[in-house]
């Protein structure tokens, strides 16, 4: 093993416990049967008949943030962009960052032709390549403190009454387009003074409650970072900060939909190793989500970056392994409902200067295509997870009229052939269904 391929050495020391755990998991938790009967007209039995079965959806979320959408200078680059996101994901976190959504107060950049900042596509935008592409937006963040504008910092009473209006809006203008919205996030900065109401010790319960009256139908999530996630130190089991954080904010009322945890590798390449000898533990990863399952909250990866350090085939293809076990582990487990990856392409991170190869490895070459828009072997690793490995495609046949098939959760399209007739019909294979089907031809 090559120095750098040191780091999978967590994964190889628990190989077996953790591929174990993922087969199991995934035949346990992702996959379901379905029952079908097929009938005429008369509900009598249709024999003899030919069925193709084609997955065309996973209920389970995979995507990354939308923030370069129409952002690149260059308008193959955007293309492209528009093109591998819909190729890869069927989720895209949206920014709502306060600061640059509404930098002037009473003038929001909703529409199209807001005037452009950085990372930071209009909202309008987003949701329309959404619905145009079948991706379900995801919209961060309702109450994120370390991006409050200027404006909307001052007494106690001025900055809940600026919160109010900003969630009026966006839940009159988006709600019924946007299912799911993160509350709060990164809420650990005590010694940081972002605003007056930051430091109130209802910040959580009230943001969540606010939410709930004006998103009484949308997903409410809250979200942290990786390192009061995933470190040991930080994690103590029910003891762990963010746990009783959680407990004690649902306990008072709170009406958290979902926990989010991010897992941002941003550490450079020179003191990669020890960090992520906890992180990439297998054992120590089951052992987190076990413990934040008790909440009897689902769980997401809502952001994640692994870097690759630079283009070099070694280095990519480390960046690919970690991804596939990552996923594997996370997709296993019962409580996961989604994965996030943050930056699609080099390059275009939050602190990294586009082109700049100085701008810094870890944030750099974080992405899962390169800076010139081909793709890393971490990209294809996703696509195929979900588009092949863990996808459902057979061809069946009845004599009785009736079959059944165990596949991912998800939508599927059947083409029943009888004779010369050829029907198409589709089911959802629902986790929390009886998934019978009486179907007529």
């Amino acid at each position: 093993m090559s120095s750098r391929k040191e780091i999978l050495r967590p994964f190889e020391e628990k190989m077996d416990y953790m591929n174990d755990r993922i087969a199991a998991g995934i035949e346990a938790n992702r996959k379901g049967f379905a029952f079908l009967n097929l009938v005429d007209e008369k509900g009598e039995a249709v024999r003899n008949a030919e069925v193709r079965i084609t997955q065309k959806t996973h209920d389970f979320k995979y995507g990354a943030n939308l923030f370069m959408l129409d952002e690149i200078p260059d308008r193959a680059k955007n293309e492209k962009y528009r093109k591998y996101f819909a190729e890869a994901f069927n989720i895209a976190t949206l920014p709502f960052y306060w600061d640059t959504l509404e930098p002037e107060q009473g003038k929001p950049r909703y529409a199209k032709n807001s005037p452009k900042i950085y990372r930071r596509p209009a909202p309008d935008l987003a949701v329309e390549y959404c619905q145009a592409n079948g991706i379900e937006p995801k919209a961060h963040c309702l109450n994120y403190a370390t991006f409050t504008p200027g404006w909307a910092k001052g007494t106690l009473d001025w900055e809940k009454q600026c919160l109010e209006k900003r969630f009026r809006e966006l839940s009159e203008r988006y709600s019924k387009n946007i299912p799911m919205w993160e509350v709060t996030n990164e809420t650990y900065w005590a010694s940081r003074n972002l605003s007056t109401f930051y430091m109130q010790d209802d910040f959580v319960e009230w943001s969540f409650a606010l939410a709930e009256n004006y998103f009484p139908a949308n997903k409410l999530v809250i979200n942290e970072a990786h390192s009061r996630v995933w470190n040991r130190e930080w994690f103590q089991r029910n003891r762990s900060p963010y746990f009783m954080q959680i407990e004690r904010a649902m306990l008072k009322g709170a009406r958290i939909d979902s926990i989010g945890m991010q897992f941002h590798m941003f550490y450079r390449r020179e003191f990669e190793k020890e960090p992520t000898s906890v992180y990439y533990d297998p054992e120590h990863i089951y052992e987190v989500m076990d413990t934040y399952a008790q909440l009897g909250k689902p769980l997401q990866i809502t952001e994640m970056t692994i870097p690759a350090y630079s283009n070099d085939p070694e280095d990519e293809e480390v960046q690919a392994r970690i991804i596939r076990n990552l996923y594997s582990i996370w997709f296993s487990h019962p409580a996961m409902e989604a994965i996030i990856y943050w930056n699609l392409p080099d390059g275009y991170a939050y602190n990294a200067v586009p082109g700049d190869m100085t701008a810094g490895e870890n944030y750099y070459y974080g992405g899962l295509i390169r800076f010139d828009f081909t793709l890393k072997p971490a990209y294809k690793v996703i696509r195929d997870l979900f588009g092949k490995e863990w996808r459902t495609n057979l061809k069946l046949h009845t004599d009785s009229g009736s079959l059944s098939f165990k596949g991912f959760y998800g939508k599927y399209d059947l083409e029943i052939k009888v004779g010369k007739r050829k029907e198409h019909r589709e089911i959802h294979l629902n986790k929390t269904m009886h998934n019978h089907f009486t179907i007529k031809i």
